[in-house]
């Protein structure tokens, strides 16, 4: 789709690549409604390097170059800056979430946040993730019809807010979860998802409009963040082995722990970005094991090798889940971009000259989809992340350099498992078999729809 072309400029100049003359309303409109088709309009029209509008952001530079993402990513963080450009996420995270900061303050956080998310400590959610997937799967009917997606996100939102807060049941946990998956349904829709990129549409015009039901939604969710803070700080509760009870204990170099308003934008971004994105990545998965049979069955054929009740860090190991799994994220990542990185002095990419206040956007889509890559781009074909390994700037769903998703592995370990004990326990088939297309949910990419599915039987 998208040739690599060498830039024919011997000498930098300081002027932005080519792209649509379009005004920048007609741009952002098309990027709400409509993305994958204009990015790849786009691609074909301007190349793998160019210049597009789009309201409440300066001029953006989207690259699918895999050299110019290199350089990108290695280049000295300081160079650049992203959280001005995650800006449009301030009103679901808050002014302290880590993506909306950069320098000390946003190392910091992430030296705070790191650790549950990694080693031996994430791995004893293994048996947490398995037992809550068997839950959910249980209250599935032989011959019913149900969304995946409403069950991928019942799973991930249980995980998550039994990882952060140790909780899976009682009247606190079943508010936080009718108030974030409300919460997460005000952008559901491309529709809807206009007021996450339209600043002019976020008027609170009561508890019946959109916004309004938004921000008091929100303000629930904090109060009620906020209550759990105070009782575990009350009665000294922090020797717990959940997400809070390690962030209210961590402390930074100067011995300083977080403020409460510190942890609860950090948790608000936890409980998104680590519940929404999964379950959308988890729906999609499903959608294409079942689309394709032949995908399912050497699956299946994989995961009974281990055997009955296998370890759940056994499973995660298997060749071709990961390969599943990786193609899954590559076809229809569930982010089109990587955070933003804007310029803070001239800086050389590709042979252009950037000036102080470009935006540059590595495409994850427009990547993931170069033929010279990716032969046959729009095919699932699971067996090409088994034939080659590719580099951090051909293959990047969760981002790149100082800026990547701190709950990369987590993610992917708890996609592996659910995907895997699903297949082990259930016996599905797709209601429809018309394609299933991505459609925009706020800032992410979800199938339209939620992909139907049929349980036709239970495997022993």
């Amino acid at each position: 789709m998208i040739s690599l072309q060498e830039n024919p400029q011997t000498q930098p100049v300081p002027k932005l690549p080519d792209g649509p003359k379009t005004p920048k309303f007609l741009q952002t409109i098309r990027a709400i409604f409509w993305p994958l088709k204009y990015l790849e309009k786009t691609a074909r029209e301007y190349g793998d390097i160019y210049t597009t509008e789009i309201a409440g952001f300066p001029p953006q530079v989207v690259l699918s170059n895999p050299q110019a993402i290199q350089e990108i990513f290695t280049a000295d963080p300081k160079l650049f800056e992203s959280g001005p450009g995650n800006k449009i996420l301030q009103p679901f995270f808050g002014d302290y979430s880590l993506l909306l900061h950069d320098g000390e303050y946003h190392q910091r956080q992430r030296r705070l946040l790191t650790p549950p998310f990694h080693g031996e400590r994430m791995k004893a959610y293994g048996e947490l993730i398995c037992d809550i997937t068997d839950r959910v799967i249980s209250n599935w009917q032989i011959g019913e019809t149900f969304s995946a997606r409403s069950s991928t996100q019942e799973i991930s939102l249980r995980v998550i807010l039994r990882a952060v807060f140790g909780l899976d049941e009682g009247d606190r946990y079943e508010q936080l979860k009718q108030r974030l998956t409300a919460l997460l349904d005000v952008t559901g829709s491309p529709l809807r998802s206009s007021f996450v990129f339209l600043r002019w549409l976020q008027k609170d015009l009561g508890a019946w409009s959109p916004w309004g039901r938004f921000v008091r939604l929100k303000q629930e969710i904090n109060e009620l963040l906020l209550t759990e803070i105070n009782e575990r700080r009350q009665k000294n509760d922090l020797a717990g082995e959940d997400i809070l009870s390690l962030m209210m204990s961590a402390r930074d170099e100067d011995g300083q722990p977080m403020t409460d308003a510190e942890l609860l934008d950090e948790l608000m971004t936890l409980l998104f970005a680590g519940h929404e994105t999964t379950a959308t990545a988890l729906a999609w998965a499903l959608y294409w094991v079942h689309y394709i049979p032949e995908v399912r069955q050497k699956l299946i054929e994989e995961l009974v090798t281990l055997g009955e009740n296998p370890d759940p860090n056994a499973i995660t190991k298997l060749p071709y889940l990961n390969a599943v799994c990786s193609e899954t994220l590559r076809i229809y990542p569930v982010a089109l971009f990587t955070f933003p990185r804007i310029v803070k002095a001239p800086v050389q990419i590709a042979g252009y000259q950037f000036e102080e206040g470009t935006m540059l956007s590595p495409c994850i889509y427009l990547t993931h989809h170069r033929e010279d890559l990716y032969p046959e781009p729009k095919r699932f074909k699971p067996e090409r992340f088994l034939e080659r390994q590719f580099s951090p700037y051909e293959f990047f769903p969760f981002g790149g350099s100082n800026r990547r998703c701190i709950g990369m592995a987590f993610a992917m370990f708890e996609m592996k498992l659910v995907l895997a004990r699903i297949l082990l326990r259930s016996q599905l088939a797709l209601a429809d078999n018309r394609p299933v297309v991505p459609e925009r949910r706020g800032i992410t990419m979800a199938p339209s729809g939620g992909v139907k599915l049929v349980l036709t039987g239970h495997r022993s």
